[in-house]
């Protein structure tokens, strides 16, 4: 009673039952075709983004939010580079590191590229969660002069050593009267981590930074600072305040930058991914034009009487309008009700399908995980509905332009 006659008449179109039940039919498919495309995407976007979040989780735990570090040589004054970091309330903790690539040798007949990375023990659980990695041995023993080293699990297989076999670590070559001279230094190998990050369990070795000092020469300077921060998205900020506050050529680093490759193909992959399963939606919008058309054809007689009436062009085109348009905003819901619903169960669907059929889906040994991660991002959810209903209020112009245009003479003619 209160609504617009157009908005009425489209409402009404929507709940009657058509002569044609092909063209219900075909409304049906729109409907269900943009519902499962926009519950598709949901889905598929919060997996990616829950891997995404896996990998960021893993990598940080083992590095730092920001990093200060030395140009063209060794960081002298670390101590007051720790304590300035440490004044800082955004900061949570801060630790001195010393850090070169390195050849190591094993028991195997080939050498394994790695960073050697030199710590204070007490000071690196501040900054990384290595110490609670540990599958064997400890990170306390890596004391000052026992030149023990701490490596990556699947580093230490590479080599083929466990816990209590040496190691040979080549650094840096020194230049002598007979030319260029490596630096080797033998290790015994007190523990093992494993971070469930390759970058970490193949490629870095860990021992004491006084050790790291004596043998690459450096005396008391380290390669830099390293910050964990309470909100990682300010880690920019805050390494470059330390920096200026340092007054001196340093180097100002941060997760991102660090990584800014991985993370940029992972955000390529992430919107290749939306783009092409958008194309599920697409479908439905133009199964959504087919049936309007139809339902234009058929309504023929109904639209010649409504002009007749009184009914201007301008009212029969906001009829099918309001029709079309509302069938994509059922379907739209549908689908973001069904996405929502079925991330948030999706790790007992994938338990059940594994019970069911016996088999592994998502193997740890593989991913480093147990299960399925996902993140559903509530800006995600939005953008994806309202790409849906911007495809439907699209798919519904030509066919009511079309109803518009109809001649009421021309309609009624075979009536």
């Amino acid at each position: 009673m209160f609504k617009p006659l157009p908005v009425a008449i489209g409402l009404r179109y929507l709940r009657a039952k058509r002569r044609n039940g092909f063209i219900s039919f075909i409304s049906l498919a729109s409907i269900l075709g943009i519902a499962i495309g926009v519950t598709a995407l949901i889905t598929t976007l919060a997996v990616m983004s829950g891997f995404q979040r896996e990998i960021r989780d893993r990598l940080l735990q083992m590095s730092a939010h920001a990093t200060v570090s030395a140009v063209g040589g060794a960081m002298e004054d670390w101590r007051h580079a720790v304590d300035e970091a440490l004044r800082d309330e955004r900061v949570a903790g801060a630790a001195p590191y010393v850090e070169r690539p390195s050849m190591i040798s094993g028991n195997t007949s080939e050498p394994q590229p790695a960073f050697l990375q030199g710590i204070v023990p007490e000071e690196e659980r501040h900054v990384s969660v290595i110490a609670d990695k540990m599958v064997q041995g400890s990170l306390d023993d890596l004391q000052p002069g026992s030149f023990n080293i701490i490596l990556g699990r699947e580093l230490a297989l590479w080599l083929g050593v466990s816990v209590g076999d040496k190691v040979i670590v080549t650094t840096d070559f020194q230049t002598t009267p007979m030319g260029g001279v490596p630096q080797l230094k033998r290790y015994t190998v007190s523990g093992l981590f494993e971070a469930g990050h390759q970058q970490f369990d193949k490629g870095l070795a860990v021992v004491n930074m006084r050790d790291a000092q004596r043998v690459l020469r450096i005396g008391d300077g380290v390669t830099g600072v390293r910050l964990r921060l309470h909100d990682m998205n300010q880690a920019w900020e805050v390494a470059r305040d330390l920096a200026v506050r340092l007054q001196g050529p340093y180097r100002v680093s941060d997760w991102s930058s660090e990584n800014a490759n991985m993370f940029r193909a992972l955000r390529l992959e992430k919107t290749m991914i939306a783009i092409l399963l958008s194309l599920i939606i697409a479908m439905g919008a133009f199964n959504l034009v087919s049936s309007q058309v139809m339902l234009v054809t058929d309504k023929q007689a109904d639209i010649a009487i409504l002009r007749t009436l009184g009914l201007t062009p301008r009212g029969v085109l906001q009829v099918f309008m309001v029709q079309g348009t509302l069938i994509g905003v059922i379907g739209t819901v549908l689908g973001v009700l069904g996405g929502v619903l079925l991330t948030f169960n999706l790790e007992y669907i994938l338990r059940a399908i594994e019970g069911a059929f016996d088999v592994v889906l998502i193997p740890p040994d593989v991913y480093y995980i147990t299960g399925l991660p996902t993140e559903l991002n509530p800006d995600d959810v939005t953008i994806i509905g309202l790409v849906a209903l911007a495809m439907a209020f699209v798919a519904t112009i030509y066919p009511a332009w079309r109803a518009a245009r109809t001649a009421p003479a021309e309609a009624l003619r075979y009536e």
